[in-house]
């Protein structure tokens, strides 16, 4: 079975050289082959993300060219917060293989008054959601009512203490008795898991 094709995007705050999207590009790296990309306003240096339809009209360019490297296959679009909701986006425009949202921005700034739920009531492409329990965008309790109301599969792998960025606090990484090198090894095998499976049944 050939190795899936991911497309990685960043996060609202950081663009695509920050250490922890460099990082898990290198842990992506060992499923699949991964392109990182940045959406018009981190690579013109501003730090207010443009509105939705050119952040999406980005994202889908660089899908294209992602395609158009790729070939063959399916480009699977995986992305951190803000990165995973516009993939959530582009899926309901271009087919894709499924989308990983590591850590969504359910919340818009926190708020909990303003669900980003809509997008996901509206996909039609399976996604597996990657949320630390501590994670203040993504109250679980709100995720859990949205995800029975979606008609996508969805999936849900917790990170038990994770933030916004599935980092675990010293604390909890001593009462889980784990590395954070281990956690992210157990969330990279739940995509690996999440992909294959995936890309099994459609090819």
């Amino acid at each position: 079975m050939p190795k899936p094709f991911f497309l990685f995007a960043p996060g609202a705050g950081a663009p695509s050289t920050h250490p922890w999207m460099q990082k898990w590009k290198q842990l992506l790296n060992t499923i699949g082959d991964v392109t990182l990309f940045d959406y018009d306003y981190m690579r013109e240096g501003r730090r207010r993300p443009d509105p939705l339809p050119q952040l999406i009209a980005a994202h889908r360019q660089a899908l294209q060219e992602r395609r158009e490297a790729a070939a063959s296959g399916q480009v699977f679009l995986i992305g951190k917060s803000m990165g995973g909701r516009i993939g959530c986006h582009v899926s309901l425009e271009e087919k894709v293989g499924d989308l990983v949202c590591l850590g969504y921005p359910l919340c818009g700034g926190g708020d909990r008054t303003k669900l980003r739920d809509k997008v996901l009531r509206e996909l039609q492409t399976s996604i597996l959601f990657v949320q630390g329990t501590r994670d203040p965008l993504c109250p679980l309790e709100l995720l859990e009512e949205v995800r029975p109301q979606m008609k996508a599969p969805n999936f849900l792998h917790l990170v038990e203490d994770g933030d916004h960025s599935l980092g675990l606090t010293k604390r909890g990484l001593q009462a889980a008795g784990e590395t954070q090198d281990e956690v992210d090894q157990r969330i990279l095998a739940a995509i690996n898991k999440f992909v294959s499976e995936g890309y099994a049944q459609s090819g």
